[in-house]
């Protein structure tokens, strides 16, 4: 419940109200909120000084799935500046997991981490000659992990979940990330988007569930975009 000022004061008085907000618009505020301050907020977050455009919420969520699921290989897809490549692999070191972090981008900042667990693949996440050393390199993996993160585009996205998809492992996820786009709740503007393909993906495909779990945070950027392979 929330006092405002009731249009009806005096000098000396003044009259409130009780306005019940549900907690769905509250959610949806900030969201919006937070995603339309992202100079101060999601674009503005980094790990150990290294740019990664992730909501904080986001990253735990993503701990608590990798230290559930022990992935030996993470296939992430956008490395931008390369922090989220870092943070996956500073996890994998805490787990003692000689597990390996693999980040692709068409166009990936100079100077990205160095860390003995990350390879990095120069490339489009779709292109036959990234995908066959992606292949390669899941080939002998028990436990894979996919985490999509590079154009949001709803028909590039629906690619690599039909490229990468396969890949993933019983019991682990494929993670499509800014599902929030689109008017889910924020940028409307954006058109066919990350939301768009989870859901042409799953109407044609069965063989992930929808972990909604994952939201439980209440704010994800990537909702409807935790993905557990049967």
């Amino acid at each position: 419940m929330l006092d405002v000022p009731d249009s009806e004061t005096s000098l000396d008085k003044t009259v409130t109200r009780e306005i019940k907000i549900e907690p769905e618009t509250v959610v949806r505020l900030f969201h919006e909120l937070y995603y339309g301050s992202a100079e101060k907020t999601w674009f503005n977050t980094t790990w150990l000084g290294i740019p990664l455009l992730k909501c904080p919420l986001d990253l735990w969520v993503y701990q608590e799935i990798i230290v559930e699921t022990r992935p030996d290989i993470i296939i992430e897809t956008g490395t931008y500046k390369g922090g989220s490549a870092l943070y996956f692999a500073f996890l994998l070191d805490l787990l003692g997991n000689a597990g390996q972090v693999v980040s692709i981008d068409v166009a990936a900042f100079p100077d990205l981490p160095n860390h003995p667990l990350i390879t990095y693949l120069d490339g489009s996440s779709t292109e036959d000659d990234i995908v066959t050393q992606v292949e390669a390199l899941v080939q002998s993996k028990k436990r894979v992990m996919v985490i999509l993160d590079s154009d949001h585009a709803c028909e590039h996205v629906f690619k690599e979940m039909n490229i990468y998809g396969p890949m993933v492992t019983s019991g682990a996820y494929m993670i499509v990330e800014d599902s929030n786009v689109n008017g889910h709740p924020v940028k409307p503007e954006h058109g066919p988007g990350p939301m768009e393909a989870i859901e042409r993906y799953l109407k044609k495909n069965d063989d992930f569930d929808v972990d909604r779990r994952c939201e439980k945070f209440l704010m994800t950027q990537n909702p409807k975009g935790y993905l557990c392979k049967k």
